[in-house]
This record gives C-alpha cells, sequence and structure tokens, in this order.
C-alpha cells in the first residue's frame, strides 16, 4: 500500500483521452498548434483576468524558469526553508537565472509569515557588494500540506512589491490547495499579488504537464527567450497543452484534488497526536517513532521517512488514484499504533 508520492500515481483517463485526441494528422510544431494557440484563452478564463499560459514537461523547469525570469544574475529570491526550490531542485533556479541566490527563512507549517519576511527584507544590504532583493517565491500547498489564505498572500506580496520584488507561486499542489480554500483561483494569485504561476498538473492526475502562467505579462519575451534558450521549447507542445485543457476545462483537477484531500483528512483524523502539520491538502506529517514507523512498514504501508531517520518522522502521500481500501487500512494501522 504505497504513499510514496503523487507522482507515483498514473495518468488519469481524461488525460488520456485528450493525448489521443491530439494525436492525429500533421499540425504546426514549437506551439502553433490550435491546442497550444487555446492555452492562455483556457488560463484566462480558469483565472477570471487575461493571462499568458506556457507549457513545459517538468515541475522544476517551470520554477526555474520563472524564477530566471524575475530573478537577475545578481538577484536574490526569498523563500522558505523547506520550499522545493531550495530543497529538491539541485540548484537549477540559479543555474537557469545565471547567478541568483535563494534566501531562506522559517516560517511555522511551511508558510511564511509577513513579519519575518519584512524583517529579512530590511536585514537584507542593498549596496553594491550584495545581491540585489528581486523575488519572492511562495509554495501553494506548501511543502508542508498546509495552504496560504489570500489575505496570507496578500500581505507578503505587498511587502514584496514595496521594495520592487516581483511575486513567484509554486504551485505544484494548486489543486489541493484551491479545493481546500474553496475559493476562486484569482483570489490566491493575482488579486493577492502573484505575478508567475508554475501551475502543476503532474501530480494530480497528468503525464509531464505544468504551465508557467504569467499575470504580469510585461515578463513573457524574457521567458519565451529564455525557454528556447533553456531547451524547453517542445517541438510536438500540443500533446501537453491538449492535456493542460483537459485537466482545466472537464474539471478533472477538482475531482482528483476533491478525492486526495478527502482520503488525506481521514488519515490525518487517524493519527491523532502524532500529527504534525494540519492536513490542508494530500499530505500527511506524522511524528511515529523509529519502532512505529518501521511497524507501519511491516505491516504493508510504503512512505518516505522525513527529515533525519532518527527523528521517526514520516511522509505520506495521497495519489487521486490510490486504492480506496489502502486509506481505512492505513488509518486502522495507525489506530493500533
Amino acid at each position: 500500500m504505497r504513499f510514496f508520492s503523487d507522482n507515483t500515481g498514473s495518468a488519469c483517463p481524461e488525460i488520456l483521452a485528450a493525448i489521443q485526441d491530439a494525436n492525429t494528422g500533421l499540425v504546426p510544431a514549437y506551439g502553433e498548434d490550435a491546442w497550444t494557440s487555446r492555452l492562455d484563452e483556457c488560463c484566462s478564463a480558469f483565472f477570471g483576468t487575461p493571462v499568458r499560459a506556457f507549457a513545459v514537461t517538468t515541475g522544476t523547469a517551470a520554477n526555474a524558469l520563472s524564477l530566471a525570469t524575475v530573478a537577475p544574475p545578481y538577484g536574490a529570491v526569498f523563500c522558505h526553508q523547506e520550499a522545493h526550490i531550495n530543497v529538491d531542485e539541485c540548484g537549477a533556479p540559479t543555474f537557469f537565472s545565471g547567478g541568483a541566490v535563494l534566501v531562506p527563512l522559517h516560517g511555522e507549517h511551511g508558510r511564511l509569515e509577513p513579519a519575518a519576511f519584512g524583517a529579512a527584507l530590511a536585514a537584507h544590504p542593498t549596496y553594491v557588494h550584495s545581491v540585489q532583493p528581486a523575488a519572492l517565491s511562495l509554495t501553494q500547498a506548501t511543502e508542508l500540506g498546509t495552504a496560504y489564505r489570500p489575505a496570507q498572500i496578500r500581505a507578503l506580496a505587498e511587502l514584496a512589491h514595496e521594495r520592487g520584488l516581483k511575486v513567484h507561486l509554486d504551485g505544484a499542489r494548486f489543486a489541493n490547495a484551491l479545493c481546500f480554500l474553496g475559493c476562486h483561483p484569482g483570489d490566491i494569485t493575482w488579486r493577492a499579488g502573484v505575478d508567475v504561476l508554475s501551475l502543476g498538473a503532474t501530480k494530480n492526475g497528468a503525464l509531464a504537464a505544468e504551465a508557467v502562467v504569467f499575470f504580469d505579462t510585461s515578463l513573457v519575451r524574457d521567458f519565451e527567450l529564455r525557454r528556447k534558450r533553456a531547451g524547453h521549447l517542445l517541438s510536438k507542445s500540443r500533446y501537453v497543452a491538449a492535456q493542460l485543457l483537459a485537466y482545466l476545462e472537464s474539471g478533472v483537477w477538482r475531482r482528483n484534488a476533491e478525492r486526495t484531500n478527502r482520503l488525506a483528512q481521514s488519515i490525518g483524523q487517524a493519527a491523532g497526536a502524532a500529527l504534525l502539520h494540519p492536513v490542508e491538502a494530500n499530505e500527511v506529517f506524522l511524528n511515529l517513532g523509529v519502532g512505529p514507523r518501521q511497524a507501519l512498514r511491516a505491516a504493508g504501508f510504503e512512505f518516505y521517512d522525513w527529515g533525519v531517520e532518527s527523528a521517526g518522522e514520516a511522509r505520506l502521500v495521497v495519489s487521486w488514484d490510490q486504492p480506496e481500501a489502502d486509506v481505512p487500512a492505513l488509518c486502522a494501522a495507525l489506530g493500533r499504533l
């Protein structure tokens, strides 16, 4: 019974059907096809404002190219210390930007606080000897399975914009946060001050399909050139664009995310005092202890350790196609522990 990661999930039927539908005939390449040409319109309708949207195949590419667009080689990108860009992307934002550095900050339950971000800005020198504050990167849902409320993003974005920083949102699990919050997509993006979004679909049922969505469209030309130079301008982008269109227009994003959120909530409730963070997406973090963690694995459950092994902490992630019976079995096992 696997709770490793939502990356282990399959591609859902609607996505496979969209790929099949796009797999017909000779069509223009490099984004000139009918599917890719519709991305702007589709994403504009979804977010309720005119946007420019671009298909890429990985979340790392979406994040790194977005940040390279808003941060110069001498720039600094503020982020949470647990952020994927800081922990799990092998220096890609620094590489693709040509040298921009990440400034990791602490925040409870994976969320940055305006006071801490404001203090970091105030303490960061802007003289010629220092890297210059350039961007703020937030993660929604966070790496610890929590969600920023619209007002929290707005407060952080206002501080960033006051200092001339752009705001990037890593939305690898954007759908999960959106379903938990029950708000409009615009409420946690452009209305809250986000300039560019990495919109993930792969973790929620797609097949190597992510989008970079620009609310500040003045950034687009630079991004287009960086994307080409980085080798992410896809010759057959219709296959990724078709997935993104189906993902948003069919509502599969909501159906899959609501299911994973619901199952994760059940696990969190069963965990009781072992729960480390509020369950606001499809991830559950537990402090089990080394012995109980081994016992859970011996009972047939697979998951990743979190942090150092001696801490006895674990991360369990529900996938969109998680077998329904896995979750009550896990809840029962947690109860016995």
